[in-house]
């Protein structure tokens, strides 16, 4: 039994190398005086956009749910939507997606996601587009980019907009080279602390080559102001801190190390894991994957979890309960989704995170590989 202890994630850990730098930006927003708004979260934005690329402005927001609600806000005050429009979603998400449709009063329409992937099955879009259809809300999930010819077709055929849920996948490219968050109409980040570029508490951001909506949803994300005591809309209170904007200006420009250093991982993982009973996910050394997770399946999900606990490795499950399958989406109870269904059964993330060394992935795949029934 191995002696050595695998961490799935230790913030403490992941954050420990830029620590000076995360110390001074600190110091810097405490000594300006200036703890809403200012330099430090346009600097960000500007970075921001910058490290998107394909001609975006960026915007900063409190999280990276609150991203998604005023993008679909923004859209209803432009007029683009309306209540009780349509929102095609994947099924397999994390619940914070399919809250911003609900929360802007839109329906939210199921899409089974491929097994290869985990992520929406775009030949499925077009069945499921009605004339109340509006946007098809694309998420890249665990880091791998869901976004295609035929996702892009059926929105034009159909004038859709095409929202991204980046919360995990920044960094990640398409084929010809356009980075997430570039690709559709708009695109919401999540910088979570767990996050591959993550804040030291919660903060999001907003990208779009819509002038328009960016304008809009930095209004609503201020009261609704468009200038000081004048407010356009009936807005909220959703503004990057600038202690995180000016943290997150660290962290950005190390993010191609972070996205080669997890797909070195991911390489080993899908090298020297060999076990029937384990199903390893999609590789691809193209970019179009970041590794947020390494998810595999197993239809012995317990057990194996077990057994890597007793041998030292962590694990964590994204995510054991569906959005469909959740109280509070009790109408969407009945929905026919045995793919999304399967997937909360039988996923189990392993550990891909700074705290996991190459030597620690060689290890760990070791011992997936001694599992058995």
């Amino acid at each position: 039994m191995s002696k050595k202890h695998y961490k799935f994630l230790d913030l403490k850990d992941v954050n420990a190398p830029w620590l000076d730098e995360i110390n001074d930006a600190v110091s810097r927003v405490v000594h300006s005086g200036r703890y809403v708004g200012g330099p430090e979260v346009q600097n960000f934005e500007k970075l921001m956009a910058e490290t998107v690329g394909g001609g975006v402005a960026a915007t900063g927001v409190s999280n990276g749910l609150d991203a998604l609600r005023l993008i679909f806000r923004a859209y209803m005050e432009m007029g683009v939507m309306k209540p009780g429009d349509e929102v095609i979603v994947p099924a397999n998400t994390y619940i914070a997606s399919i809250l911003a449709v609900t929360d802007n009063a839109l329906k939210p329409v199921f899409v089974e996601p491929d097994i290869r992937t985990l992520n929406l099955d775009t030949a499925q879009i077009e069945s499921h587009v009605s004339p109340r259809t509006r946007a098809i809300l694309t998420v890249h999930l665990y880091g791998r980019t869901c976004y295609d010819s035929t996702m892009q077709d059926v929105a034009d055929k159909f004038g859709l907009k095409i929202v991204e849920d980046n919360a995990q996948a920044i960094g990640a490219t398409y084929s010809d080279s356009r980075q997430t968050g570039a690709l559709g109409d708009a695109a919401a980040f999540s910088f979570y602390p767990t996050k591959n570029i993550g804040a030291l508490g919660d903060a999001g951001a907003v990208t779009s080559r819509d002038s328009q909506l960016i304008s809009a949803v930095k209004a609503l994300a201020n009261y609704g102001s468009d200038y000081r005591y004048h407010n356009i809309y009936q807005g909220l209170n959703c503004r990057l801190d600038p202690i995180q904007a000016a943290i997150l200006s660290c962290k950005l420009p190390y993010l191609d190390a972070e996205c080669k250093r997890r797909s070195h991982l991911a390489s080993i993982y899908e090298e020297e894991i060999n076990n029937p009973l384990v199903s390893k996910p999609l590789y691809t050394a193209h970019e179009d994957m970041v590794w947020h997770q390494y998810v595999v399946m197993t239809p012995h999900r317990e057990e194996l979890r077990n057994y890597l606990l007793e041998n030292g490795v962590e694990t964590e499950v994204h995510y054991p309960t569906p959005p469909h399958r959740q109280p509070c989406m009790h109408e969407y109870a009945d929905l026919n989704l045995p793919v999304s269904d399967r997937i909360a059964r039988e996923a189990v993330s392993l550990p891909i995170s700074a705290c996991t060394s190459a030597d620690d992935a060689v290890e760990i795949a070791k011992i997936i590989n001694n599992f058995s029934k």
